[in-house]
Order: C-alpha cells, then structure tokens, then sequence
C-alpha cells in the first residue's frame, strides 16, 4: 500500500471519528474562552456548505459577552448552557439572500470558475427568481441550508476539539425583539460552542434498513 494510499485512509478515519464524537453537549466549562479570531476560522469553514444557488443565506451572529448570554438566557428557556459555553452562535437566515447574488457570482469570474456572460444571465435569472417566490418557499430554503451550515459548523468544531449542542428550545420572537433582529433576517437555531466538562450523553440509532430503501418505498 502507498504512502498516498495510508494517508487517505487515515484522513478518513479522521473524519468518521469526528462523525462519531460530536455529540449534543449541555455542560461546558465556563472558563473556557475560544478567541474570536477561532471563532471566525470556525465559521469560515463552516459556510463551505452547499445553498441553493450558491446564494449563502445564512448569517451569523456570535453572543459572547457574559451580559448578552445573562440576555439571552431567560429567552432561551433558562438553559444553562448558554451562559457557560464560550459562545452562542445564533444561525440565522437571510431572505433577501438574491441581493448579494451579483457580489457572488462576480467573485467566481473573478476565480476564473464561468464566463463574465454566463454570471450576468444567472444573476438575472436568480434575482428575478427569488423575487417572485412565495415566503413559505423561501423560509423553506433558508431553513434548509441553514440546517446544512449548522451541521457543517458543528462538525468544524469538533474537529478542532470543541463541543456544541443545536438549540431549537427559544423564543424566537423575543430573541428578535430582544437583538434587533432585522425583519429580512428570521431564526433557524441557535448553537452553544465550548468545550465539554460532562460529555453528551451517548445515543443509539434506527437500524439503518429501517431507514434506507433503495428505488421504492
């Protein structure tokens, strides 16, 4: 076996066993503090997800002041998480996405990835697209990639050895009310980031025959 061969193996050993480690944690050492510079290399990976359209939706704010967690606690159900962990990152999603589709698709011509002609007509046709969408369409998209950034977010995160749990358990009225959260902008969770001092409490899963069908259900 290769060199090239040994470590291709060992990268996916890798990842499976980050695959396997993340769990859903909601006991976090208070004195852990992850750098925003961390943070924002966190991120960074993170939004290597895929989006329909390439478009991006999903913005992200960080809470990591004591006083805005001491804020946010009450709106998320007094979950203690959110004051011990070293950061909630709040996924949210934009639905005025197709306004930054022109800055985007100008940066794959720049990359060298499509013709100048072809981004202007995809531009086009995306803005003008999106723009005649029915809202229940378009929450559904944003809840659909913000769901693939969160767990792109999370896995990055355990990979760089911290834990997280995905938060669904808020108000999110108050939480808009109480950040200032633009009206364009509607919440899909929120995500504690920190490291661990009790694990994620271990859990199994379905058969997988019980949830895989293969041509016809």
């Amino acid at each position: 076996m290769s060199n090239l061969q040994n470590t291709q193996i060992l990268e996916q050993q890798n990842f499976f066993d980050v695959i396997r480690e993340r769990r859903s944690v909601r006991v976090f050492d208070p004195s852990v503090q992850i750098s925003r510079e961390e943070i924002t290399e966190i991120l960074e990976q993170a939004a290597l997800a895929p989006s329909s359209a390439n478009l991006q939706p999903w913005r992200f704010l960080v809470i990591d002041t004591p006083e805005l967690k001491q804020k946010l606690l009450p709106i998320a159900f007094n979950q203690q998480q959110v004051i011990d962990a070293s950061a909630v990152i709040a996924i949210l999603g934009d639905l005025e996405s197709y306004k930054k589709a022109e800055s985007i698709y100008n940066q794959a011509v720049e990359a060298g990835f499509m013709p100048a002609d072809t981004a202007k007509s995809m531009v086009e046709r995306m803005v003008g697209m999106y723009q005649s969408l029915p809202p229940e369409v378009i929450h559904q998209i944003i809840y659909t990639d913000g769901g693939l950034v969160s767990m792109s977010l999370m896995l990055v995160a355990r990979a760089k050895g911290y834990d997280t749990v995905p938060m669904g358990g808020y108000d999110k009225a108050k939480f808009d009310e109480a950040f200032g959260i633009p009206e364009n902008y509607k919440s899909v969770m929120l995500i504690p980031l920190g490291k661990a001092t009790k694990p994620g409490h271990p859990t199994t899963r379905l058969p997988i025959n019980e949830v895989v069908f293969f041509n016809e259900i």
